[in-house]
């Protein structure tokens, strides 16, 4: 139940920021607004306004806008057609720049949201910083010191019977050992002492010797000016983060394994159950990723349709509507079909793992 929910919160903010990103800009420059929903599928419940339907649909994982002629009416014959130019509601008839604004309000609204969720995230918990302690904070599934059983809240008091009372001396002793045998001395539950031995891996680009241990993440309280300055550090940290990885996954530098709607859900699930802070900043991360992904010159998303009112600026008239109709149809068949195969890969990767 409680995935159930995260994933719904998730996907539906993130969306539905996006969405309202379009729809206020829509307004603000006169543009009719048909239809806003939240959620896709049948309609459960409604609300007509002067000009707009305010829709509550089935499924609550988004929702979308129907602005007034941005997509081309077809007339009888099926051919699509351009809105009167003396109708002053259409997206068709607003100025290239007005019709851009409306575009990329979408994805700077998955910003704007970023940014709220991390400012949030630091004015609650406080502003992170490293412990110098020889306290475990956290561990690396599959590498050494979690094989071994040794647990975050473990405090390691010696490596090979030399002294590590802090983080600092005991890194340099677990450095300085790769690929060798270690003899750990653990604390735990006040007093406990213990030894565990295990053997380190070889850190290839460095050489230095490690076995997958974080120290303590200690928190100090932040005002809300600290805090939303940590949140757009944060945002801006990740974006360039996300922008490198996208571009070497393009380039063929680093493997394109993508997860999908499945692998996602799975990654929210798990957030979840580690508190409502990092479910927060998991839904500023995706949503950081949803803007940046909207971006791309890809047929069916933002970005395209930026590129299309950029080519009309420089002619000086549209494109032809049929044209750029038929465009953005193949462009969004070609992404249900990626998500289909993304999904499906996913649901494999599943049953290997169960296997």
């Amino acid at each position: 139940m409680l995935t159930t929910l995260a994933i719904v919160f998730v996907f539906g903010s993130m969306v539905m920021i996006h969405e309202l990103g379009h729809y206020m800009v829509a307004k603000w420059i006169g543009v009719k607004v048909i239809e806003f929903s939240f959620g896709f599928g049948p309609k459960i419940v409604g609300y007509q306004g002067k000009d707009t339907l305010y829709a509550l649909r089935l499924i609550p994982l988004g929702g979308f806008v129907k602005l007034h002629g941005m997509d081309a009416e077809v007339d009888v014959n099926g051919k699509a057609v351009i809105a009167p130019t003396h109708d002053a509601q259409s997206f068709m008839n607003k100025p290239v720049w007005q019709r851009m604004s409306v575009i990329v309000a979408g994805p700077i609204m998955n910003f704007v949201l970023a940014i709220i969720l991390f400012v949030g995230v630091f004015a609650y918990l406080g502003i992170p910083s490293q412990g110098n302690t020889n306290m475990i904070g956290s561990l690396v599934t599959g590498k050494p010191a979690a094989t071994s059983g040794i647990q975050p809240g473990d405090k390691i008091l010696a490596v090979n019977n030399e002294l590590t009372p802090n983080w600092t001396s005991l890194t340099e002793a677990i450095w300085a050992k790769p690929d060798q045998v270690l003899s750990l001395t653990i604390e735990r539950d006040k007093g406990k002492q213990q030894t565990v031995s295990l053997k380190t891996e070889k850190d290839a680009p460095t050489g230095h010797g490690m076995i997958g241990i974080a120290p303590e993440i200690i928190y100090t309280h932040a005002s809300i000016l600290e805090s939303t300055r940590y949140g757009l550090e944060r945002t801006v940290d990740f974006t360039k983060t996300i922008v490198v990885l996208l571009v070497q996954m393009v380039t063929g530098k680093i493997p394109a394994d993508v997860g999908g709607p499945v692998m996602i859900a799975q990654v929210i699930g798990e957030g979840a159950q580690q508190g409502l802070a990092n479910l927060l900043s998991l839904t500023g991360v995706l949503s950081i990723q949803l803007g940046l992904i909207n971006l791309f010159p890809i047929p069916a998303l933002d970005g395209s349709r930026l590129i299309f009112l950029l080519i009309e600026g420089v002619r000086g008239k549209p494109l032809n509507p049929e044209k750029e109709n038929m465009i953005h149809l193949v462009g969004f068949v070609l992404l249900m079909a990626l998500m289909i195969a993304v999904t499906y890969k996913d649901v494999l990767r599943l049953f290997n793992k169960v296997g």
